[in-house]
């Protein structure tokens, strides 16, 4: 980047999202009439760039793409809604209701998403409306679910330290509402809200934080508590580790510039990890939060998009650069990071006692999708427990579900509810399949160049095998699998991973720290399913044979010389 774009990062040529967003009047664009338009089931693109901040992306169904070409029909549009819950914890109630719209308006299941979020699928544009207004009316939201601001807020579900995670949470909670957009539009177009303004030259309505054109990529925050680092806060744009002393929350370190997506073939795109520049106060992290997307906001770059995040603004300028701007803007210095500890970035199956003497479940959803299947009844067991429940439901940055806060006396029966549908903790899958994410991918992702939760599955069908023979198979290995390179499922922080580069064929990559502190490396390029068990078998026998007394997998594949060690993205590539 030349020196001038540093002074000045927005005096190239914007992209054309940027204009989308100008000329959109603060996210309203033409989408009252476009949601009227009953010729077709599709939204124009500008109207889908919109769409995203109201928590929606257009999609269509690539498994019926070419029959439904044969037959002269547009594509199977439809819509994915993903719906916001600050920290993951929904009540029973709001479980309900979308248990209920799942069935009644899109493709009868859940999603959950490794951001602690709901996604829906299958909601088609006549019943957008609707689903949004149930959603609001349930008190929660699809705004700013997608788009280029500050997305779900997560943060450490942490059922053993009740105490400190109902602070840690209050926290998350106020950081999610400060940076909400403050656009009516939502209002307007889905809850038929009054209409406040009629220009964007009208003075009524503003962003204080984000202002008309909003930040130049999607935002990502994250609060983890140690010694549970299961919100990967390291990959966060902007992170906040709990620091615990003598029982009492004296506060947070702060880790900002981390991000996952990149782009097969282009080296200028790359993963990145947080790094850890200071402290600071509980009463402090509202005002470290809106400083450090304000400096987003004005130095991230609006012209190519695929160097618009803001692990790039920090790398093009320096982490020094960054923090005399957040000190300036601030008015005040942050402290010196104090010391703390992570040592795993999964869940904690099972049932778990609580510090207040609650008790929590935490069952293990493969790949984060809620349904019936067969004699699994997950969605109908859920749906039971639910209409019992007086706790609360939390979902886990790895696409797993807690249901929190059972009293004593309702143990006994959700235990009865858990065993007469089979729901399940994991306990009898492979340590590797519990530890294991993928994204949604086929046949709905737009963007996926290979399958992923629908292949990981068989994939683990095949891999544990091999770890009965060597004597892994209660050994933990984090693996992950994406469809594409943008990094939905975390895939490059993983000790094995597998990204997608065309039908059948991925990316495989070793080294991922454990518990979320290093990138992996790319091992082997565009490999089917018989190389993959090919080259892995090898290094899992070594792995069983040679490892160290309490060595991960990931530490193993770097000492053994299969990969070397990245600590910053900007070596992922070399």
């Amino acid at each position: 980047m030349s020196d001038n774009n540093l002074l000045s990062p927005n005096s190239a040529p914007h992209s054309d999202v940027e204009q989308i967003k100008i000329k959109s009047n603060y996210l309203r664009g033409s989408l009252t009439e476009t949601l009227e338009d009953v010729i077709t089931g599709s939204i124009p693109e500008d109207d889908n760039r919109l769409m995203k901040f109201h928590g929606s992306y257009m999609q269509d169904d690539r498994d019926l793409r070419n029959e439904r070409n044969k037959q002269k029909l547009e594509p199977a549009y439809q819509f994915m809604l993903r719906v916001r819950a600050a920290g993951g914890i929904v009540t029973p109630k709001q479980w309900l209701m979308m248990d209920r719209v799942a069935q009644q308006l899109a493709n009868g299941t859940i999603r959950l998403t490794t951001r602690q979020s709901f996604q829906l699928h299958g909601v088609i544009k006549w019943n957008l409306k609707k689903t949004i207004k149930e959603v609001n009316d349930a008190m929660l939201s699809t705004l700013a679910a997608c788009g280029d601001v500050n997305r779900n807020v997560m943060c450490n579900p942490n059922p053993n330290q009740s105490e400190i995670h109902a602070q840690v949470y209050e926290w998350a909670c106020r950081i999610s509402s400060h940076l909400d957009p403050r656009t009516r539009a939502y209002h307007e177009i889905w809850l038929d809200g009054e209409k406040l303004v009629d220009s964007q030259d009208n003075d009524a309505e503003q962003e204080p934080i984000y202002g008309p054109v909003y930040l130049p990529r999607k935002f990502k925050i994250g609060v983890a508590v140690p010694p549970s680092n299961d919100i990967d806060v390291f990959s966060q744009d902007l992170g906040f580790i709990a620091i615990i002393e003598e029982g009492r929350l004296k506060g947070f370190n702060i880790s900002v510039g981390g991000g996952m997506g990149m782009t097969h073939g282009d080296t200028k795109t790359y993963p990145q990890i947080g790094q850890v520049i200071g402290f600071c106060t509980p009463e402090q992290v509202i005002d470290v939060a809106e400083k450090t997307v304000t400096i987003q906001r004005d130095y991230g770059d609006r012209s190519v998009r695929k160097h618009a995040r803001f692990k790039y603004t920090i790398d093009d300028r320096g982490i020094e650069w960054f923090i005399n701007e957040l000190h300036d803007r601030m008015g005040w210095k942050l402290e010196d990071a104090r010391p703390y500890h992570f040592d795993s970035n999964g869940d904690r199956y099972g049932w778990v006692k609580g510090s207040d003497g609650k008790w929590h479940f935490t069952l293990f959803i493969q790949n984060g999708r809620v349904k019936d299947e067969g004699d699994y009844r997950l969605m109908t067991g859920l749906r039971e427990i639910a209409k019992v429940h007086n706790g609360d439901f939390r979902l886990t940055g790895n696409q797993n579900l807690i249901i929190g806060n059972i009293s004593s006396q309702k143990k006994k029966k959700i235990e009865e509810l858990v065993k007469e549908y089979g729901l399940t903790d994991g306990i009898h899958y492979s340590a590797l399949r519990r530890n294991s994410m993928a994204c949604v991918a086929f046949p709905t992702c737009g963007l996926a160049m290979a399958e992923s939760e629908r292949y990981l599955p068989t994939l683990l069908d095949k891999i544990e095998p091999i770890l009965d023979e060597v004597g892994l198979r209660d050994e933990e290995i984090v693996i992950r699998m994406t469809g594409c390179p943008n990094g939905c499922a975390r895939p490059m922080l993983a000790e094995l991973a597998f990204i997608g580069k065309a039908p059948g064929k991925y990316n495989m990559y070793l080294g991922g720290g454990f518990s979320g502190n290093r990138l992996n490396k790319l091992y082997k390029e565009n490999i089917g399913e018989a190389e993959i068990l090919e080259s892995l078998q090898p290094i899992l026998a070594q792995y069983a044979k040679e490892r160290g007394e309490g060595e991960h997998f990931g530490d193993f594949v770097i000492r053994a010389g299969h990969v070397k060690e990245v600590r910053s993205g900007q070596d992922f590539h070399s």
